[in-house]
């Protein structure tokens, strides 16, 4: 017995942590992150390894519409 103070305090301390909402300080956020406001391109640093791949969706679903069969005759 003597579980229901603890049970009523412990649903008292979640209720308050789901509908609390402070103000979130971006600038102080933005810092913690380490990141800045200028957009910078991204870069692939592995893109001069490989070939573009240039076929599309309609190329490969048109090509797998042949029924993929042989005859061996």
């Amino acid at each position: 017995m003597g579980r229901g103070r603890q049970k009523a305090k412990n649903t008292k301390v979640a209720r308050e942590l789901k509908y609390f909402s402070p103000n979130t300080d971006l600038t102080a956020l933005q810092a913690e992150i380490g990141t800045t406001s200028d957009e910078q391109e991204y870069e692939d640093k592995w893109a001069d390894l490989y070939p573009e791949d240039e076929t599309t969706e309609t190329e490969t679903s048109t090509d797998a519409g042949d029924g993929g069969s042989t005859s061996a005759d």
